[in-house]
């Protein structure tokens, strides 16, 4: 039995099945205070079916989902649509988000770093900045979890890497959880904790370097892929357990790296 209390969510045996195909099945899932975790996984793997299940979004076939309780949840979502036809600045954007104390959206703004462009048409901006936006939309409520659903999707190489720096930084200075979904784990192996491979079905998790070199991982994406992340070295100024969480003044063994393997 796990103890729910030291998880801000936790799902078990997830599974959700449409039009008489399973899109997730029996997946486990666990974010921790401070921890970011990532669901990676090939187009049509069920990664943005599981965020909406765990957050309500999505009826369950199977399975439970336990969110602490009091804890508030930042969405980030795919995709926002907003029409070509309609005349709004990032400002008022923001501003649909409801009543806020003063100054609290400029903080927000100031601390994705997008404030100059303040009073931009959205329709205006790069894709780059469209996503901090809606990355400060998410952090206006001053999240304990923060969830993003390919947060870095329609920004430049560069820009993902920044973006998820980004996220490293807001996870260090507000202490919140965060649920990401990403295709790609070589982008997000610096500012990830644990990350999940889903197929469907779970395929392994664990820290990134663990997954990288899991069978699983190579058969899903390719041994080209596998050894193309053999060559980046992750640093982290802690340790992690053999599922990723993290273990202060754990030691830098070769057991800390391995990650478990489901079938």
């Amino acid at each position: 039995m796990l103890d729910t209390a030291k998880f801000l969510i936790e799902a078990q045996g997830v599974s959700v099945k449409a039009d008489g195909r399973m899109i997730i099945d029996h997946v486990d899932l666990t974010v921790s205070p401070s921890e970011i975790v990532t669901l990676i996984g090939p187009n049509g793997a069920g990664k943005t079916t599981l965020i909406k299940s765990v957050l309500g979004l999505r009826k369950l076939t199977a399975g439970s989902v336990h969110i602490r309780p009091h804890t508030v949840i930042g969405y980030m979502p795919q995709r926002l649509t907003v029409d070509p036809n309609l005349p709004l600045t990032v400002r008022r954007f923001i501003g649909l988000a409801g009543k806020m104390a003063k100054g609290k959206r400029q903080s927000v703004l100031d601390e994705v770093g997008v404030l100059p462009i303040v009073d931009s048409s959205i329709h205006d901006i790069s894709g780059g900045e469209m996503q901090r936006v809606l990355l400060a939309r998410a952090l206006l409520r001053d999240p304990d979890l923060l969830v993003l659903d390919e947060p870095a999707q329609a920004v430049d190489i560069n820009g993902q890497a920044e973006l998820y720096q980004l996220i490293s930084a807001i996870r260090a200075e507000r202490g919140c959880g965060v649920l990401m979904v990403s295709h790609d784990l070589h982008l997000v192996m610096s500012a990830t904790d644990k990350v999940l491979c889903l197929n469907n079905h779970l395929c392994c998790v664990g820290h990134p370097e663990a997954v990288s070199k899991d069978p699983n991982y190579v058969e899903l994406f390719g041994p080209q892929v596998a050894d193309s992340l053999a060559l980046y070295h992750h640093h982290h100024d802690h340790e992690h357990a053999v599922d990723g969480h993290i273990v202060p003044g754990g030691s830098d063994d070769e057991a800390s790296h391995e990650g478990h393997q489901h079938g």
